[in-house]
């Protein structure tokens, strides 16, 4: 992914095991990839741009289990 990400009209959203507290992370479809940020940061947080191979790598790698802490 480039170097510029977009300051305004992303659309942040936070997963739907995420609870309530603030304790995760928000993430942004944007072209090219995702970005992704502290959500208790909100709009302060650095931001981390992600390309869309490495996110689906990343992606699949959480849903196989392959990342879960033993």
């Amino acid at each position: 992914m480039g170097s510029h990400v977009p300051e305004s009209g992303v659309r942040w959203v936070k997963s739907s095991y995420s609870s309530g507290n603030a304790q995760c992370v928000e993430t942004a479809a944007v072209a090219g990839g995702r970005l992704v940020r502290d959500s208790k940061l909100g709009e302060r947080s650095p931001i981390l741009a992600v390309g869309s191979d490495e996110w689906a790598a990343f992606s699949r790698k959480i849903k196989s289990g392959e990342l879960d802490q033993r």
